[in-house]
């Protein structure tokens, strides 16, 4: 028989002294440490936790504390405030910060903020079902259901206190995620949400904020630094057995509904529907664009880069294919010496798309290269650049470790022009392979840079087979950190 660390006489006593707003508030505190029980009662929530071995006295003095019921501690559990404050500055802490900061901000907020807060979010969630009654704390959880709101996740609460003009909240959230630098990276439990425990060959989301940060926020303290924070840490459930948490760390998290953007640009025509219709079967949420001029394409990139869906997806991938020299592309325009595709890749590069930050970035680039006595360079394309009118309509994120170049994965591959004339209407031997390679059901199955090693020995065998005029050049340039797997993990 399992041997329970809190008399049952306790638990009775103190669910009979709590009021119906207490008991929201203890259970929302307590979901992370049993999300097998997200909808069980306060009484079936605490005497689960003390069956397991989680609850104990210092435990439950804590949640006393947390829903300020101080006559509690003092008349049931014969402690005093002080005495629970001091154990919590040691550290003896039972519920993740992310928790109690919720229930901070559920305190702070009247019942009119509540229903704005729930009007607001139907541009998020046009069917969320907000009832005249319902609590933060209700809202929250509906949120964290849909993976909107996290721990790591909290820039559209921010946004909607914006606009409720509460900014003493905002700063509360932005405190929680300064601290969350300074704390251990295992010193909270791990975060589930209640759906996600009751399937459990599911990867979780992200951990706490104190065990690692994805979204993250630029704010100037007052002497003028800015503050940094950490690169997440991705916690996933093990496939098999009973649930246990196991910390993957050397691989991005790849789960959200859709991957990411896919944005396809192809000025020469052969390729879009294969590419298209391999990535909407990775998941991805593709945008087709063909036959673009210079301009057109200046203004695509710049929208794709300003997409505030970018925030809620794990990645982003871009596909290039028009005429061009080795470093730039000429588009459907004659006249121009081409677009930089260095220009291209800093548009989403983390100080001009912050929604990416520490997400993989990935580029295929397919080049037909035109010989430099062909190339006219009457003139020039001004391009926006790494500057404000970039980021203008972003929200800038604080200092962070990662570098902004980092978590990049570049594969150009380069064929002489002739490859068209000989047969216009023939697709990339490059793109052709990778599209075979992510629609096979194992190969896909296979990190990124292992995929693209099988699709360079492809590569390098046809060349074997075919004149040199029209053989594939393919280079690989990287900044990824972690493994990376275009399959939810």
């Amino acid at each position: 028989m399992t041997k329970c660390q809190v008399p049952a006489v306790l638990i009775h006593q103190i669910e009979e002294e709590l009021d119906k707003e207490e008991e929201e508030m203890m259970v929302f505190l307590c979901r992370d440490l049993a999300p097998d029980l997200a909808t069980a009662s306060l009484r079936e929530l605490l005497v689960a936790l003390n069956e397991r071995e989680t609850l104990s006295f210092l435990g439950l003095s804590e949640l006393l504390y947390r829903v300020k019921r101080f006559d509690l501690l003092r008349r049931i559990l014969k402690t005093e405030k002080a005495t629970v404050e001091a154990n919590l500055a040691r550290s003896c802490r039972l519920i993740p910060d992310y928790r109690v900061l919720m229930v901070e901000i559920n305190e702070n907020l009247e019942k009119e903020e509540v229903s704005s807060l729930g009007f607001l979010l139907r541009d998020y969630v046009p069917r969320m079902k907000m009832a005249k009654d319902k609590s933060f704390l209700a809202l929250v959880i509906d949120l964290e259901k849909l993976n909107l709101v996290a721990p790591n996740q909290l820039d559209l609460l921010e946004n909607c206190f914006q606009n409720i003009r509460r900014i003493d909240l905002i700063r509360k959230i932005q405190k929680y995620k300064h601290e969350a630098l300074m704390s251990s990276v295992h010193s909270q439990p791990v975060y589930v949400n209640a759906l996600q425990a009751s399937l459990p060959n599911l990867s979780l989301i992200d951990p706490p904020y104190n065990s690692g940060i994805q979204n993250v926020n630029k704010e100037k303290s007052q002497n003028g630094q800015s503050l940094i924070l950490a690169e997440p840490v991705h916690m996933s459930i093990q496939e098999s057995g009973s649930v246990s948490h196991k910390v993957f760390d050397d691989q991005y998290r790849m789960q959200s509904q859709p991957l990411g953007v896919c944005l396809i640009l192809d000025c020469i025509g052969n390729d879009t529907d294969v590419l298209e219709e391999t990535f909407r079967g990775l998941g991805y949420d593709v945008c087709c664009h063909r036959y673009l001029n210079m301009n057109t394409m200046n203004q695509t990139l710049l929208e794709v880069a300003r997409l505030q869906k970018h925030r809620y997806c794990d990645s982003f991938v871009c596909i290039l294919v028009s005429r061009g020299s080795p470093q730039n592309i000429f588009c459907t325009d004659h006249t121009f010496s081409g677009f930089p595709l260095e220009q291209i890749k800093r548009y989403f590069t983390a100080d001009s798309c912050p929604e990416l930050l520490g997400k993989p970035k990935l580029f295929f680039i397919q080049s037909y290269i035109v010989s430099e006595n062909e190339q006219e360079y009457t003139s020039l394309l001004e391009v926006d650049g790494n500057d404000d009118k970039i980021i203008a309509n972003t929200k800038i994120p604080w200092k962070v470790t990662i570098p902004q170049v980092a978590d990049i994965f570049w594969s150009q591959c380069k064929v002489d022009v002739s490859t068209l004339e000989k047969s216009s209407s023939s697709s990339s031997y490059y793109l052709r392979c990778l599209a075979e390679l992510l629609r096979h059901p194992h190969k896909r199955k296979l990190s990124i840079l292992d995929i693209h090693t099988e699709l360079n020995r492809r590569v390098y065998e046809w060349n074997k087979t075919t004149d040199p005029s029209q053989q594939y050049s393919l280079l690989l340039q990287h900044t990824l950190r972690k493994k990376l797997f275009l399959s939810p993990t």
